[in-house]
């Protein structure tokens, strides 16, 4: 929960950094131990349940809404300040609706026949970097994002497992990415994704 806000009313108790939440936790790290849990819980019961819908904004803010509803009034709404994390400056509140209207038109454009693996990797990565600089909500931006896309690329009939990865080095990618180094995001991307090898162009 470490971000950066440039906001005065940042929706911590008064005093702390820690989030207002339902259960009136008002440490942090037994807030983040508890969120880690229970959101953990939600985000298997995703995984075997898949929330219904065509992968449009609403279906992502939906998404966040299952994952967060026990902790937060707020999950599933778009942010109403704007947010940095490590040195990474997201769309600023007023901004999210337009941009993500594009990005997601774009998303529901997209077709992977004809892609080499590799080509595939490199859209999906740069969807996965637009959508990371959205960052739309207050908090649990990367965890509903990892859901949301764990599900759509499984729907484009590929395989895609994201529980053995180490969750800094993907972070890291991340990082490079919102720099402009695409590289180790691509190579995350293709080295996780499995696609059917019947019908495929391989490089």
């Amino acid at each position: 929960m470490s971000y950066s806000i440039d906001s005065t009313t940042d929706g911590c108790y008064p005093g702390t950094t820690c989030l207002i939440n339902k259960l009136g936790i008002q440490d942090e790290t037994e807030l983040a131990d508890t969120e880690a849990a229970i959101v953990l819980g939600k985000a298997s019961l995703l995984d075997q349940q898949p929330l219904p819908g065509s992968f449009d904004f609403e279906h992502y803010k939906r998404i966040h809404q299952f994952l967060f509803c026990d902790l937060y009034d707020w999950a599933g709404q778009i942010r109403s300040i704007n947010i940095s994390k490590k040195g990474t400056a997201y769309v600023s509140a007023v901004e999210i609706e337009p941009c993500a209207d594009a990005c997601f038109k774009r998303l529901a454009d997209f077709g992977s026949e004809g892609l080499s693996h590799r080509e595939l990797a490199e859209e999906i990565a740069d969807f996965y970097h637009t959508v990371n600089m959205l960052h739309p909500f207050r908090e649990g931006n990367g965890r509903a994002q990892r859901v949301f896309f764990t599900q759509w690329i499984r729907s484009l009939g590929c395989d895609f497992d994201l529980s053995p990865v180490d969750s800094d080095a993907f972070m890291i990618a991340t990082i490079y990415a919102a720099q402009g180094v695409m590289d180790q995001l691509v190579d995350f991307f293709e080295q996780t994704i499995e696609r059917p090898q019947m019908g495929m162009r391989m490089n």
